[in-house]
């Protein structure tokens, strides 16, 4: 073991050294005993194979190492070898400047803290072999940029989305810092995160030709905050509303809005230049701004030139409304860098260049830019030109910066560095150049590009003209601070395209006001806080315990786990809600709208339901009365009139397939055709429709009673009949449906009758018939005589009585004992003949003996197949089947 922990000391030292001089070939040895790289992995290899193999020739722990720890000699050999080990890996943890504390006994007592430091030394060496390896193949060849001390080391994040497709295995740097100071605590200005609509910074405004508002320069005013306010939340956006209400339509304008109206192009704008070629970086001077005095240098100079490139660098991750952190300036002799983080509140002093019209500012993509320029430095723009714009009015291949870096200047912009931290301080000098290759090239960029539009145009600038008005257009733009409300979750829930119950919308609900409210304390984003695809897990599964809450996020945000018994009591609110159908609204709707049946309405868009009622012109039914259009005329008699008397041409639309057709009570169930018919009807919409006016005309009430008028030739040439004929129409529609209804009535009272004279028939002919006692008394009284059949009349007969009626006669008798006769004599069975119950067919034996029954009971059984019941040929009507076959062996009932 000693020869091996000197050989795994050898190896490495043997991989220092060759990482010292990976390059060096000229020597002919690489280390001393080897010749090259291979053979020393071939030797370490080995090495490594023979002491694990020594390693399972020791005595495995439990009773066998116990046993051989007895000897005193094994037990010292042991301890020096152990002592010797533990020496040999504290160097080697050493020489890779990790803790080696192994050797000393006195500081280190537990074997865990022992196997923690062998655990962590052994990933830092890992980790350095893999980096070797990479540099070895060539991924990593470039040097790291030096990061201030207390930083982290950048990450390498290698995958499909940030490969290049050379054939070098170039990869984007996330340049990220987890020991940042927070940029917000050196603010002078506190941010406002508060749930109040974006109120301009501005207080000074220069090249104005429209004074700014008297709310912006006096400071008392704007230093009014809804919370500084010591009162409910509610009640002091109540009192800040109360006394800003005289300057809502200045607070919430564009400072701007009408210099930039009163804006017009320079003629010597829309003309052909003369591209001019652009320095080299090397050549040109770059400045890093940072304080007020070289701020004020800059104005100055950009106040004399006539045009400057201007960019933007953002940080939205660690911020609720985001931070600008950096802003390049580029002009055709210099490049400036500023640190818009530390001069966050001087940098309105730009505001005289960047506002006055005769300077252009040569923007690409500004949609953002603009916002960003007034949210965090109250900056504004007047002669704007997007970069952007004019790409998409070329018809260019692809319109990002970097595809006019190559189609223009042949530039390559080193991308990797898009996704890093901008708030770090110093700035590496590779971010840096990336931040000024943005804004060098772009006004050469900005001269091709007017050269191009015009040759495009033939000459003409007015293709040159519409990319300075969009630009214009861009530069209206006015920042909107996200505004919570109690409807906001909706919006993101339909773009998840995700279906709830009614619990866990309510979590969804309850969870997204949850982390709007702590990102705006904290100044987080709602992605830091508690990201999207989180905040769904957890409202799909609804966790009983707060574990469960920890599970649902991987990794678990720190917000998160600080405030998790809170969320915990958010989820069980939600359980705690009645559980409905899977629906965006708990409340059942009908239909897609709520349809009315409004007045008459002549005028109106085809789709009626999806417009207000207040955009709709109103006709009385005694101005233009029309009557109702039938799809059948067969059908037109049958047809429910359900609204008003008198119905325009222009229906309100009804979409039947989920709306609930609404039926009259009193009105018979129609036919599969009538209610086909009636589907129809009304789903009918007017094809000539569109060709009446839109809604926006306005038409005078004067118009439709003036003879010479358009509107009143229309509205005659629609008219179908007269209101005298309509009313008769109706009328006639109401006396037939009298009728009817008294028909069906006199019906009804007929069909009731008929059916109680038949019960009462009925009732009467069971009466007649004798029952089993009155049949036994009488062959009683006859003294055992023979009984004979009385022959019926021709054409009488008695009715059978049914099942259901024999039941409910057999239930009383059952309950009611029959009266105590005196003079009553048992039958004498033994006299009797029952050949009239026996049918046609002769049986063994059909006198039954109550003796013979116990011993032949067993024995005697109907064949398979056979039923036991005999024919109702010769059998008395009042015998029931299965009751009055006396003469046969039946299973009778045991006692």
């Amino acid at each position: 073991m000693m020869d091996s922990s000197k050989r795994r000391d050898s190896t490495n030292s043997g991989l220092h050294d060759s990482n010292s001089k990976p390059d060096d070939e000229e020597e002919d040895e690489l280390c001393p005993g080897f010749r090259n790289a291979d053979a020393f992995v071939k030797y370490g290899l080995g090495a490594v194979l023979s002491a694990t193999k020594a390693s399972a020739g020791l005595p495995q722990p439990g009773d066998e190492y116990d046993f051989y720890r007895s000897f005193p000699g094994f037990r010292e050999f042991c301890e020096s070898q152990g002592d010797k080990l533990l020496h040999c890996m504290s160097q080697t943890m050493q020489h890779h400047g990790c803790r080696s504390l192994l050797g000393e006994r006195n500081k280190l007592t537990g074997l865990e803290e022992r196997f923690d430091l062998v655990v962590d030394s052994n990933d830092v060496i890992l980790e350095r072999v893999g980096i070797l390896l990479d540099e070895a193949d060539g991924v990593n060849r470039t040097q790291q940029p030096v990061l201030p001390a207390g930083f982290q080391p950048p990450k390498i994040v290698v995958s499909s989305w940030n490969r290049m497709g050379s054939s070098r295995s170039e990869t984007f740097r996330l340049l990220h810092a987890k020991n940042v100071a927070r940029p917000q605590l050196k603010f002078k200005e506190k941010v406002d995160n508060s749930n109040t609509p974006f109120i301009p910074k501005i207080f000074i405004k220069p090249n104005a030709i429209k004074p700014l508002p008297s709310y912006f320069t006096n400071k008392q005013i704007r230093k009014q905050r809804p919370e500084d306010l010591d009162v409910p939340a509610a009640l002091a956006d109540f009192i800040h509303q109360q006394r800003t209400q005289e300057h809502v339509e200045d607070m919430f304008a564009h400072p701007y809005q009408y210099e930039l109206d009163h804006f017009t192009i320079p003629e010597g704008l829309l003309s052909k230049a003369e591209p001019q070629m652009f320095k080299p970086m090397a050549e040109t001077k770059c400045s890093f701004v940072d304080t007020l005095e070289d701020l004020v240098d800059l104005n100055e100079k950009l106040c004399k030139v006539s045009e400057f490139a201007v960019d933007l660098e953002h940080h939205s991750y660690r911020s609720f409304l985001g931070l600008t952190c950096l802003m390049q300036i580029s002009t055709r002799e210099e490049d400036f860098i500023i640190d818009t983080i530390e001069l966050r509140s001087e940098l309105y002093v730009l505001n005289e260049a960047f506002t006055d019209p005769a300077i252009v500012k040569v923007f690409h993509g500004a949609d953002s830019d603009m916002e960003w320029l007034q949210r965090d430095l109250g900056l504004y723009v007047v002669n704007l030109f997007d970069t952007h714009q004019a790409s998409r009015a070329l018809n260019l291949a692809r319109h990002s910066l970097d595809h006019l870096l190559k189609h223009f200047c042949n530039a390559e912009s080193d991308k990797r560095y898009q996704l890093a931290d901008w708030r770090i301080r110093p700035l590496p000098d590779e971010m840096v150049q990336y931040a000024r290759t943005d804004t060098h090239y772009l006004l050469y960029i900005y001269d091709r590009v007017r050269a191009q539009l015009l040759d495009f145009n033939f000459g003409q600038p007015g293709l040159l003209q519409s990319v300075w008005n969009k630009s214009k257009d861009i530069s209206l733009k006015k920042y909107i601070k996200p505004i919570y409300t109690e409807e906001s979750y909706l919006e993101l829930q339909r773009k998840q395209k995700r279906s709830f119950n009614t619990q866990q919308l309510t979590a969804f609900r309850l969870l997204f006001a949850w982390r709007d409210k702590l990102s705006r304390q904290e100044d987080e984003s709602t992605g830091f806080t508690l990201p999207t695809h989180m905040m769904i897990k957890i409202s799909e599964e609804l966790p009983r315990e707060p574990q469960g809450v920890i599970a649902c996020c991987n990794p678990v945000p720190p917000l998160v786990r600080q405030h998790v018994n809170e969320l915990h009591l958010l989820v069980q609110q939600a359980r705690d809600m009645p559980l409905l159908k899977a629906e965006l609204g708990a409340q059942k709707t009908k239909g897609l709208a709520p349809l009315k049946k409004p007045e008459v309405t002549l005028f109106g868009p085809h789709d009626t339901s999806k417009v207000s009622e207040s955009d709709l012109h109103h006709c009385s039914p005694d101005e233009m009365p029309v009557k109702r259009g039938m799809l059948f005329s067969e059908d037109e008699d049958r047809m429910d009139v359900g609204e008003e008397e008198t119905s325009g041409l222009v229906a309100t639309a009804t979409i039947t397939q989920f709306e609930e057709l609404e039926m009259q009570n009193d009105q018979a169930s129609p036919s599969v055709a009538q209610m086909k018919a009636r589907r129809i009807v009304e789903s009918f919409e007017n094809p000539f429709r569109m060709y009446l006016p839109s809604t926006d005309v306005h038409i005078s009430k004067n118009a439709k009673f003036d003879p010479s008028s358009k509107i009143f030739e229309i509205s005659k040439r629609w008219k179908l009949q007269s209101i005298e004929r309509q009313q008769k129409d109706l009328e006639a529609k109401r006396e037939a449906k009298t009728k009817a209804k008294a028909e069906a009535k006199e019906r009804i009272k007929k069909v009731k009758e008929e059916r109680n004279e038949a019960k009462q028939s009925y009732q009467e002919s069971l009466q007649n018939v004798a029952t089993v006692r009155q049949q036994a008394a009488d062959s009683a009284k006859d003294g055992g005589k023979k009984r004979e059949r009385v022959a019926s009349e021709i054409g009488e007969s008695t009715p059978k009585p049914s099942k259901k009626l024999m039941k409910s006669e057999e239930k009383p008798k059952k309950k009611k004992d029959p009266p105590p006769q005196d003079d009553f004599n048992p039958f004498d069975y033994s006299q009797s003949k029952l050949k009239v119950f026996a049918g046609n067919k002769p049986k063994d034996n059909t006198h039954f003996d109550p003796n013979r029954q116990a011993h032949d009971f067993k024995k005697r059984k109907n064949p398979k197949g056979q039923k036991s019941s005999c024919g109702a040929g010769n059998r008395s009507m009042s015998y029931m089947a299965g009751k009055s076959d006396r003469g046969f062996r039946q299973n009778w009932p045991k006692r």
